[in-house]
């Protein structure tokens, strides 16, 4: 079974870094639109219950050097599966630097391109990137490197709410990373759950219509409704905290998600992202995910976990040295 891991301390920014370079023969062929599965439930909606894996080598955006080219040849999917099967499986060589938080082998971000084998999970736009920061966007940014909870000390607000275990986020938790790209959905008469395996978030999402939380109401995952078109589950998520933020975007973000049965052993995943208030435009990712090959593992990690209270540990240590040098300092 493929090795996954649960490892507290320390924030993963986004999947692995991958080399691509163009090449000059044609990209391969579009994969074919994702054709809609029959399966039901014992209530009569589609099906989409099991363990999901959506490990990807595809980068989220596009490399420069591929341009506007959206699809890879056979010879560029050839060599970057064999790139990624190399570091998963070879033993680390003198390179390696021996100050990694995640070695290589301890990490599992995947073997294969997605399966249309684009340069990037972005299909919009065209690009293949997250679109520019509005300038508002670049000024809350500027201001979260000066302090907040970007990397501060002073207490575990200063500290993300992934190193505080309490969420991975959106949409980060659908979207590939080093390890724990697993989901779970189950279904009932009314409600679709969808569990992530990363930081154990589990997502209750309401098909009967109701109406959205106030506006006022803000909470880590949002405010998620869910409806069926045909056989796509679309879900509208709104209402996030501004207590995380995905690339600065907060409790203006919304989410719009499709998922589509395309066999039994495939879903089909679409995502628009959108924040007026952080990005230019919206933007949205397509993957495929693929029956997981086991269950999902437990995430070990809770709120006041040994890690985060060692970071402030060793903050104090290093305030109350550079007091007793002051003040050794003054005597002198």
């Amino acid at each position: 079974m493929t090795l996954r891991v649960a490892i507290l301390g320390g924030v993963l920014a986004g999947a692995a870094a991958v080399s691509m370079h163009a090449q000059s023969a044609p990209a391969a062929k579009a994969a074919a639109p994702a054709k809609p599965y029959a399966a039901r439930t014992a209530w009569g909606d589609p099906d989409l219950q099991g363990v999901w894996d959506y490990k990807t080598i595809t980068p989220l955006e596009r490399p420069a050097n591929f341009g506007e080219r959206q699809f890879l040849n056979d010879e560029e999917v050839a060599r970057l599966e064999s790139n990624a099967a190399k570091r998963l499986d070879s033993p680390p060589d003198a390179n390696t630097p021996a100050n990694l938080v995640h070695a290589p082998y301890m990490t599992d971000p995947g073997r294969k391109v997605d399966e249309d084998r684009r340069t990037s999970l972005i299909v919009d736009p065209p690009d293949g990137r997250v679109p520019p920061l509005t300038e508002d966007a670049q000024r809350r940014q500027a201001m979260r490197r000066t302090g907040g909870r970007d990397g501060g000390a002073d207490g575990p607000e200063s500290r993300g709410s992934l190193e505080r275990c309490i969420t991975w986020g959106l949409p980060t938790a659908t979207l590939p990373g080093l390890y724990n790209n697993n989901i779970r959905i189950l279904q009932g008469p009314g409600y679709v759950a969808i569990t992530h395996e990363m930081v154990h978030d589990t997502r209750i999402i309401p098909l009967d219509g109701r109406p959205a939380l106030s506006s006022k109401v803000h909470q880590w995952f949002g405010d998620s409704r869910g409806h069926w078109d045909g056989n796509t589950l679309v879900v509208e998520t709104q209402n996030f905290s501004d207590k995380t933020n995905y690339r600065g975007s907060g409790a203006t973000l919304h989410m719009v998600e499709r998922f589509t049965r395309t066999g039994k052993n495939g879903i089909e995943f679409r995502m628009t992202v959108d924040d007026p208030t952080t990005w230019t435009r919206p933007w949205t990712v397509e993957l495929h995910m693929r029956t997981s090959e086991g269950d999902l593992y437990e995430y070990a990690c809770h709120e006041g976990n040994y890690g985060l209270r060692n970071m402030l540990e060793v903050a104090r240590d290093e305030e109350k040295a550079a007091a007793e040098r002051a003040a050794k300092a003054v005597k002198q």
